[in-house]
């Protein structure tokens, strides 16, 4: 491929930016609330936010089929109950920014992941890319407290579930991502809420509970739905890697509103991702390929050689979504692993 879709990678750094400021914004919601409680209230905050764009277009099939069902559970299991749960608890026993900077590790993991069990594929440039942000992770994590064992231990298994969640999310295709959004905030939300009333009691002064919500409509819901949205188009890898300046996000508030210190190696870690991120961009990826019918729902264009289905007055370069199919097809052009590139290599 020439480049990378602008408008993916525009999706994945306003995420990344979304909930890189939830790890700070969290840290001090610890004050009054427990993590399980915190856990619940930030799904459900997701939810609660998507629920407007969830129920505005319902997809057509009222019962998903049982790949996507499968899909949906693994990732409200690992993505949005167990992450979040390792996530919350090791904050309470290390600095946000410490805390930050580990969540970059989420990166490896979902690299690794998809290379190994989802079909992801890499080349060239992307392998060089995701090199400089392993580096990058490893350069910020390992000087930034990993004597706290504990913490750490939490921490590399929350990435472990996300990036788990992260490939399984990026192969939903039943859903919009405000569906599967809002189906995994409320799930992970109910679950998580009644463990911390069971464990923890009833939750702070209603105004934390509500700054809980209010975060996670916007940490989390908003996030995930830009998030998601960008990995359908690009893969888990790439989207992950671009995903992967969260921590700097969430590094940059802990600095300015917490008064915690930047370190040259923080520095240079944020050098290499700069420099990760455009070498992912100009990739080129190209060769002949053959897709099998297929029926699913996504964001997409009618310039990009796949969607040639007719919208009367819809100009083809104008992202949209619905639930459309596709024919069979042999052809060759630059992409990456979509929902529609899955192949083998």
């Amino acid at each position: 491929m020439s480049r990378a879709p602008t408008a993916p990678v525009l999706w994945c750094l306003l995420a990344a930016a979304l909930f890189g400021a939830s790890t700070p914004a969290a840290k001090v919601l610890l004050d009054g609330l427990g993590p399980f409680s915190l856990a619940g209230l930030l799904y459900l905050g997701a939810a609660l936010g998507v629920l407007p764009f969830a129920l505005r277009r319902p997809a057509r099939r009222l019962v998903v089929d049982r790949r996507n069902g499968l899909l949906l559970t693994g990732a409200i299991l690992f993505g949005g109950i167990l992450g979040p749960l390792l996530l919350l608890s090791g904050l309470t026993l290390a600095p946000a920014s410490s805390v930050a900077l580990w969540l970059n590790l989420e990166t490896p993991a979902t690299v690794a992941l998809g290379l190994l069990f989802f079909r992801e594929h890499l080349d060239g440039r992307a392998w060089l890319a995701a090199g400089l942000v392993v580096g990058a992770s490893v350069l910020v994590a390992s000087p930034s407290g990993f004597g706290n064992a504990g913490a750490a231990v939490l921490i590399l298994a929350a990435c472990l579930a996300w990036g788990l969640d992260n490939n399984l999310t990026a192969l939903i295709d039943g859903l919009t991502p405000a569906q599967s959004t809002l189906a995994k905030g409320l799930a992970a939300g109910a679950v998580n809420l009644g463990l911390g009333l069971f464990l923890e009691g009833t939750p702070g002064a209603l105004p934390v509970v509500g700054l809980g919500l209010g975060v996670g409509a916007l940490a989390y819901g908003a996030s995930l739905v830009l998030y998601v949205s960008g990995a359908q188009q690009l893969g888990a890898s790439r989207s992950q890697m671009i995903f992967a300046t969260a921590p700097f996000w969430g590094l940059a508030l802990a600095w300015t509103t917490l008064g915690e210190a930047i370190t040259p190696v923080e520095a240079l870690a944020g050098v290499m991702m700069v420099l990760a991120l455009w070498l992912m961009h100009t990739e080129r990826h190209a060769h002949e390929h053959t897709h099998a019918p297929q029926e699913h729902v996504h964001r997409h264009r009618h310039d990009d050689g796949h969607h040639d289905h007719v919208h009367p007055g819809l100009p083809a370069w104008l992202w949209h979504s619905h639930e459309h199919s596709h024919d069979d097809r042999l052809h060759s052009h630059p992409h990456t692993p979509d929902l529609h590139h899955r192949h083998d290599h």
